[in-house]
C-alpha cells in the first residue's frame, strides 16, 4: 500500500469537513490512533496505532518501516497540543530521532506542517498537496 498517498487522501477528506485549524490538526492525529479527548497523551506516549500501513515516502523521510504515516500524523497531533518546540525536544530526546535521521526529518516536516496550518500560511485545502510534494515518493 502507498501509505503516503493514503495519508494525503485522508488529509484531503479531512479538509472538506470545515474544522478549525486546531481541530483539523487534532483530527489528523486520529489517523495515527491518537484520540482527540483527554486520553490523547496516553495514545501518543505509546506511539499510537498504525492505521495506514505501507510505504511511499521519499527516501529522506523513509526509515524502511510501514509506520511513517503514523509517525507524521501523530507528531502533527502532538504539535497541535504542546507546540513545536516541546514536540521537537521530545522527538529528539525521548524518541532519539536525531535531526540527521529519517524519523528526525519526518518529525521536522510534521512540526512545520502544523505550524504552517496554525499560522494560516498553509490552507487546509492545500494540505494534501503539501504532503504529496514534500513527503511522498515522486511516483505518488
Amino acid at each position: 500500500m502507498d501509505a503516503c498517498a493514503a495519508l494525503a487522501d485522508s488529509i484531503a477528506r479531512l479538509a472538506e469537513r470545515g474544522y478549525s485549524d486546531r481541530r483539523f490538526l487534532k483530527e489528523l492525529g486520529r489517523i495515527a490512533g491518537v484520540r482527540r479527548g483527554p486520553l490523547w497523551l496516553f495514545d501518543a506516549a505509546r506511539g499510537g496505532r498504525n492505521r495506514l500501513h505501507g510505504r511511499g515516502f521519499r527516501r529522506s523521510v523513509d526509515d524502511d518501516t510501514d509506520g511513517q504515516a503514523r509517525h507524521f500524523a501523530g507528531t502533527v497531533a502532538v504539535t497541535a497540543r504542546i507546540g513545536g518546540r516541546l514536540t521537537r525536544w521530545l522527538t529528539v530526546t525521548v524518541l532519539r530521532d536525531g535531526p540527521g535521521t529519517a524519523d528526525g526529518r519526518l518529525s521536522e516536516e510534521a512540526i512545520d506542517f502544523a505550524r504552517a496550518i496554525r499560522s494560516g500560511e498553509l490552507a487546509q485545502a492545500d494540505a494534501s498537496g503539501w504532503v504529496r510534494r514534500r513527503l511522498c515518493h515522486a511516483s505518488a
